[in-house]
């Protein structure tokens, strides 16, 4: 909602209008938000596209350099290359957002709980995240992926999840590991925001503090998720190909750009040099779209940064 008659002649915006209205006259963060979509379109149309790809060998053209026929070449089973890029942004995409949804949404709820009631819940919550954050990220990967290894949810049911060897896995990890910093984020916020006139009315006039908590607090914070979801798309795409790299990703025939990269590193010595580039050149032109997009939603919704 837009208000007239604002001081200096200007429309008062809200934050969400006046974030909408940078981000659209940012040329550089709409040429990145539309390679986001249209990495996120690949993502969802290629596995109906080429859902037998894992089975389509081709023994005749093994390790093909680019062609018209190929213009990624083939790999080592005479697959296309182009094609396992393609379905590789389908796994890194999915881990990024399942990652996030977990990740987010818990960091806001634990940062709110803290900084809202403070004192001994509070207390815990900081010693809790500050125990995880004590670890090395990798590590804190790594060894969830191994406490999981023989973990199987909703077996024998259509919402299997192979916890050690899919992707499943991957985002759960991925997202018990990464809600860390939107937690502490949005516990400093709402510290702060405690303390406003509208919270302490809300108090003097016997409102539950869930009520406020939730419908009051919680809402002013979700600028912070929305960044942090952006910002941490492009974690969970690069430690997703770090885990498929070291053989700790996705299960075995599901296309992934670490996989890749695991499986090419010796063809560069014998000249064969598509398949690693395929997936070096998807993986960076994802991550730095994702970067530019964060950056700028975080100019266009962190109050402090609005200035002009």
């Amino acid at each position: 909602m837009t208000i007239s008659g604002a001081p200096g002649g200007a429309d008062a915006r809200s934050l969400w209008g006046d974030a909408a209205r940078r981000l659209r006259r940012d040329k550089a963060a709409v040429a990145c938000f539309a390679v986001v979509v249209l990495y996120a379109l690949i993502a969802v149309v290629c596995p109906f596209v080429w859902s037998d790809w894992a089975d389509s060998y081709d023994y005749d053209n093994i390790n093909r350099p680019p062609s018209l026929t190929h213009p990624m070449g083939t790999d080592e089973f005479g697959r296309s290359v182009l094609q396992k890029t393609l379905l590789g942004a389908s796994t890194s995409m999915t881990v990024g957002f399942m990652a996030n949804i977990i990740a987010v949404p818990l960091g806001i709820v634990l940062g709110a709980v803290a900084g809202y009631y403070g004192g001994r819940l509070d207390d815990l919550i900081v010693w809790f995240y500050t125990t995880v954050a004590s670890i090395p990220g990798l590590i804190r990967l790594i060894a969830i992926k191994f406490a999981f290894a023989e973990t199987v949810l909703f077996a024998n049911t259509p919402f299997e999840m192979d916890l050690g060897h899919g992707m499943s896995g991957v985002y759960i990890a991925l997202g018990m590991m990464s809600w860390v910093g939107t937690c502490r984020l949005v516990r400093a916020e709402v510290m702060k925001i405690r303390e406003l006139d509208y919270v302490l009315a809300a108090r003097a006039v016997g409102t539950p503090s869930i009520v406020i908590l939730f419908r009051h607090v919680v809402p002013n914070v979700l600028h912070i998720g929305i960044i942090n979801f952006s910002l941490g798309f492009v974690g969970a795409i690069s430690a997703e190909v770090m885990l498929s790299y070291l053989g700790l990703g996705v299960g075995t025939g599901i296309p992934s750009w670490g996989a890749m990269i695991d499986a090419a590193k010796m063809d560069l010595v014998v000249g064969r040099w598509w398949e690693i580039t395929s997936a070096v050149a998807a993986t960076f032109l994802i991550v730095l779209a994702w970067n530019i997009v964060g950056d700028r939603l975080r100019d266009a919704l962190d109050p402090r940064l609005r200035t002009a």
